[in-house]
């Protein structure tokens, strides 16, 4: 099209990411070719880690063969889980960086353009953009703010446990909504250590948010007692520990109806990943911030927020989560003494293990010959994929790795052939054994 004279070649998001081929015509070649001046692109580019370093190398490729100066124009918001980041930017022929606007948030700028003997030349404001965890924590904070606003809730609660994952999700939702739109929840069993009802009220007093204390043993108590002529005989195991969570679940719900303030769910991507999480209890809930980071990457995260908080974050400055929460053993508190550890190997090495077989798709094989012990890679692969019926029963949440759960990962729950005029081979008794003892402990069937 010609705007004053001057004629911009306008290719469409793809237009500039798909190579040239025999299927495919280069769009951005054949503007050039038809008398265009400059580059101006429309994007719905999502947000991933290292996706900017993808996006330049993209368009310097576009530049180079055409020799004309490109402006990148992005998307900025959240759409379920895809977060669209903005951070348009604009190159000059010579590949010199000409404009960068800022990432998650919307701005409109101008910028200046002058005709040289070269061809036309730009020259705009310059932000710094975030990187690594900061550019995650940002989007976290953008996608759960649209998710809420765009679909009308006046605000959100959450479970408070005094662990990590939920009090990063309180940070998170406080900066993305203001403190008087969050309201957390402890609801303590008799497992429940006073350390945590500490750390939780301590969060919550940091964070400037209305925090309640509402006991479940009545419930758990009134569900055994309804179960006890059913489980007469029966030793007690997982299913007590879920009903603990499901009461929980069950209140945050009713809270939820009563007042119209969505469920916050607070798993994070390794828990999602083996399964370590109760449906219909702590599942329960309209959007998870955090379903795309793993634990390791919790921890990080919510060191990272003491010290710093995104532009545009409502939430208070300073340390709004409890050291001591960040330092402690993480713990479900469903029985006497428990740790994740007692079921789950370390998070270190789970989450290296886990983004090998998630993001990477690497065989098991490769992972076992970079160095990590064979029976417990085969145990992560194994509760990887029996957790998958879970998965589909999860809420959305925010994605920001290059392969999340749901539309980037898509696993079948029921995954094995059968000859249905023989019977079934046995399974492999070693695999069988060692599996099912950590289902037994740790993992709803």
């Amino acid at each position: 099209m010609t705007v004053r004279g001057v004629r911009i070649g306008v290719p469409i998001c793809e237009d500039i990411w798909l190579e040239e081929s025999e299927e495919y015509e280069n769009v951005v070649e054949c503007l050039a070719e038809t008398g265009a001046e400059i580059l101006v692109v429309p994007n719905g580019s999502p947000y991933a880690r290292d996706k900017a370093d993808l996006r330049l190398s993209i368009v310097v490729a576009r530049v180079t063969e055409s020799g004309l100066p490109l402006v990148y124009l992005n998307e900025v918001g959240g759409q379920d889980e895809l977060i669209f980041d903005g951070a348009s930017f604009a190159l000059n022929a010579d590949l010199s960086v000409a404009a960068q606007l800022p990432a998650f948030e919307e701005n409109v700028t101008t910028l200046t353009w002058r005709k040289t003997a070269d061809g036309w030349r730009c020259n705009g404001p310059s932000t710094a953009q975030l990187e690594g965890d900061k550019a995650d924590y940002a989007a976290c904070v953008l996608g759960l703010r649209d998710y809420v606003r765009k679909n009308g809730f006046p605000g959100v609660l959450l479970g408070v446990s005094g662990g990590i994952d939920s009090a990063l999700c309180a940070a998170i939702a406080v900066d993305a909504l203001g403190a008087d739109k969050v309201r957390g929840v402890m609801l303590p069993f008799r497992y429940t250590a006073q350390v945590s009802l500490d750390d939780a009220a301590k969060l919550a007093a940091a964070l400037g948010i209305r925090y309640e204390i509402l006991p479940i043993a009545d419930a758990v108590n009134g569900f055994e007692t309804i179960l006890a002529p059913v489980f007469k005989g029966l030793e007690r195991d997982i299913t007590e520990e879920n009903l603990q969570a499901r009461a929980r679940g069950t209140l945050l719900m009713a809270i939820s109806n009563k007042t119209g303030a969505m469920v916050v769910t607070t798993g994070n991507k390794s828990e999602m990943s083996v399964g370590y999480a109760t449906l219909y209890g702590d599942m329960n809930g309209g959007f998870n911030p955090i379903k795309d980071i793993y634990k390791t990457e919790v921890f990080r995260l919510s060191s990272l927020r003491n010290g710093w908080k995104p532009d545009g974050a409502l939430g208070p400055s300073g340390e709004v989560i409890p050291v001591n929460i960040i330092i402690r053993p993480p713990t479900a508190e469903l029985r006497e003494n428990q740790t994740d550890q007692d079921s789950l190997p370390p998070y270190d090495v789970l989450d290296a293990i886990l983004e090998r077989l998630v993001e990477r798709e690497e065989p098991l094989a490769t992972i076992i010959e970079a160095g990590f012990d064979r029976d417990v890679v085969a145990r992560v692969d194994r509760l990887l994929n029996i957790a998958e019926y879970k998965r589909r029963q999860a809420a959305p949440g925010v994605k920001v790795t290059r392969k999340n759960f749901g539309r980037d990962r898509r696993y079948p729950i029921t995954n094995r052939f059968r000859d249905f005029g023989k019977a079934l081979p046995a399974p492999d008794e070693t695999l069988v054994a060692r599996t099912s003892r950590a289902s037994a402990e740790a993992f709803e069937g």
